[in-house]
């Protein structure tokens, strides 16, 4: 009777750990797909906020439109040893044996801007500064200079450098500063070369675009 007595309480024991063992694996399941649908949700937030940033940022990068726009046209003429009265530049240094290219010859020079084309024409600037050959097989250039203005339209100056490419139909430079009606300016100067008469003249046409105004 004793052991009859002790076999079924052993079997109660037995049941209920089955049903402790069984609820611990449902909660186990219920925790790992709960865990899972976290997992997923969070991917999709984090995907859905990726995807807005994205548009957003699409939007804001709309090409911004220049607060002031210039069109003036840059005479240069070098002086060859004679002409003192005309000429507004003047060669620093001679070309190096470097190549074909005037390859290391600095020009120093202050230079007219008018707004025609005209080198005659009443100028409304000057070009203050320098460039120099920078490549020994092929024509390059690199400019640095100020543009003064003291005229009733404009008053101040603006800082301009860059490469230029002389083998290219347009070539940018940089605007990186000014002062007066310029204060702070940035910008680009885009160049053309509007004509040249040998080594003695040459002129570019510059469009300058103005994006930081103050």
């Amino acid at each position: 009777m004793l052991c009859c007595k002790t076999i079924t309480k052993n079997w109660k024991l037995l049941y209920k750990l089955k049903i402790t063992v069984q609820s611990s694996t449902k909660l186990k399941t219920i925790s790992a797909v709960t865990m899972r649908d976290l997992v997923l949700k969070l991917f999709f937030i984090l995907f859905l906020l990726f995807t807005l940033s994205v548009s957003s940022a699409k939007k804001s990068f709309k090409p911004k439109q220049p607060c002031k726009d210039l069109v003036l046209y840059y005479h240069d003429t070098l002086f060859n040893g004679t002409d003192v009265a005309n000429a507004t530049s003047a060669a620093a240094t001679d070309p190096t044996k470097l190549g074909n290219f005037k390859f290391g010859m600095l020009v120093v020079f202050d230079d007219p801007m008018t707004n025609d084309n005209h080198l005659l024409s009443r100028p409304v600037a000057r070009a203050q500064g320098f460039y120099f050959y920078d490549k020994k097989s092929t024509y390059t250039a690199w400019f640095a200079f100020t543009l003064i203005f003291n005229s009733t339209k404009h008053k101040g100056t603006l800082n301009i450098m860059g490469a230029d490419l002389m083998t290219e139909e347009t070539r940018d430079f940089s605007v990186v500063g000014g002062t007066g009606d310029f204060f702070m300016a940035r910008g680009i100067a885009t160049i053309h070369t509007d004509t040249f008469q040998g080594d003695y003249y040459f002129r570019l046409k510059m469009d300058i675009k103005l994006y930081e105004c103050y």
